[in-house]
This record gives C-alpha cells, structure tokens and sequence, in this order.
C-alpha cells in the first residue's frame, strides 16, 4: 500500500537519498527542506522534476514555519502516513570549547525540531489511529564519544523521546523507530555541509597538542578510515527506511542499526539494553 511520508532535511544526504527512493517506489513524498527559493532552489527543482515528490519549505527551528508546512500537507493529502525526522546538524569539538549558546543552536534543530514535528503531525495520526515515525539517530545513540558530547547528547534525547512514546502511542496504533547509521560518507561527515563546531578557540588551545592529536587518530584515522574500509553506502539508509514502511504494523522494531562497522555489536547493545530494562521495570513492578 502506497503511502503519504513526510522527510524532513531532503536537500542533502540520507533524506534527499531516501525522497527519491520512495518515489520511485510509488509512495508520495514530502520533501521538506529550508531555503526552497533561494540556496537550496536547485536542489527543490531537481527533486520536484521526480513523480510524487512534492518539496514543501520548513525550518524545523521554527515554529510557525513548522505549522505551516504540515498544514498545507495536510490540507492538500489530508493524512501524512510516515515521517522521517531527518534534518540534524553534526557538531564537533571540545566540551569545555562550545558555548551554551552554540549547544543551545544545536539543540534547536536535532531535538527541539523533532518535539515540532511530532506536534505537527501526531494528532491527525491519532485521529487516523495510525502512523509510523522515523527518527535519524547516531550508531553510537547508547553511548558517548569524546569531541562528539554536546552532538550525542541532542541523539540520546531523541532515543528518550522514541521508546517513552512507543508505549503512550501505543493505543493509537502509531509506531517509532529510531535508525542508528554508522558513519557514512554524506555532506555532514565530509565537511560540505558545515556544523555547529566548538567555538571557543582560546579554550580548545589550552588542550593543545593533546586534544588534535586525539581527535585526529579518532576521526582521520579511526572513524573515516572505517568508513572507506567497509565501503559505507548511504544507499543502505534510504533502503532501511523504505524497507520499515513495508513492515507490517506491529512488527516493527524500536531500534533498527544499520552500521556495518560495528560488525553486530550495536545489535548486541540494543539486545542487551532492552533486556536489562525488562528486568528493571520487574524490579519497579511497573
């Protein structure tokens, strides 16, 4: 059955992959991205020219343009099936180098913006007593890296918000699941599309030499060098998302990594997280 989904941050990456995917599936697509009729208008006509695909404008940091968007996917489908919280924006550095106001930007778009999309569109899902939302997370969502804190933090907000909702949804026949990709060669990992790095410099110097030397060897000689070991493929997100669409209801798991450079070990985590929960909640007889 065809659906009605809703991707946010399509002009790029995983969810520009994933909109042209679904379409040529046959599924209507809503391609929502900022900047429609100014940086990102190439991009809006190169998606538009593919059947199904409609690009809507939305910055997930704002609200009203948030509203907007969904409204007008509404008023014109009047149902959206799926959405996929996409948009995100990486951040890289020192803990002790970002401001609070730079943790505060990112926080914006990969967690606040999420809370937005939810709100945009759970009630016609209730009203429907059915949907399936998709969250963009991070392979390492159970877990913290050095140089990567403030950035992973915004991702296990967003883990707390898919399992706590999984159950409240749960009379509603509404689904979430969070995808956790490995490191994958897309403009957020190369450097094109620029983050909310640390922007402290004078405080990044006093861990000098130390600190480049480390996040060199854990990023140009670790996380980058697997990433071309194992020949990591966006393709393999886009395909997971459209391969949890055709799921049927009910079957559908809470977390789905897709990351081959943990070669299982991220299966055997969530394994072992959902297990230790299971008897935490019999110990708490909730």
């Amino acid at each position: 059955m065809k659906k009605t989904v809703f991707i946010t941050g399509t002009s790029t990456g995983f969810g520009k992959l994933t909109a042209i995917t679904l379409s040529k599936e046959g599924h209507t697509v809503i391609a929502g991205m900022r900047n429609t009729k100014s940086t990102n208008e190439g991009v809006t006509k190169e998606l538009s020219a593919f059947p199904n695909i409609e690009v809507v404008d939305i910055d997930v940091t704002d609200d009203i343009s948030v509203t907007a968007a969904f409204e007008q996917t509404l008023k014109k489908h009047g149902k959206i099936d799926v959405l996929v919280n996409n948009a995100g924006v990486i951040g890289l550095g020192l803990f002790e180098a970002f401001s609070i106001n730079r943790i505060r930007q990112m926080f914006e778009v990969n967690f606040y913006g999420i809370i937005r999309t939810y709100q945009a569109v759970l009630p016609g899902m209730r009203r429907e007593k059915t949907g399936l939302i998709i969250n963009i997370t991070s392979g390492a969502s159970g877990h913290t890296l050095p140089f990567m804190i403030p950035y992973l933090a915004t991702k296990f907000s967003v883990e707390s918000i898919t399992e706590g909702l999984q159950d409240e949804l749960k009379q509603f026949g509404i689904e979430n699941v969070s995808i956790q990709p490995g490191v994958y060669p897309t403009e957020m990992s190369d450097g094109s599309k620029p983050g909310l790095n640390a922007d402290r410099e004078e405080i990044a110097k006093a861990y000098d030499p130390i600190a480049t030397e480390q996040f060199n060897a854990q990023f140009g000689g670790g996380l980058l060098a697997k990433m071309k070991e194992f020949d990591m493929n966006p393709q393999v997100i886009a395909d997971g998302i459209l391969e949890l669409i055709n799921m049927k209801t009910g079957s559908r798991p809470l977390r789905y990594p897709l990351d081959a450079i943990a070669q299982g070990t991220d299966i055997e985590f969530i394994n072992a997280r959902a297990d230790i929960k299971a008897k935490w909640l019999t110990k708490y007889g909730v």
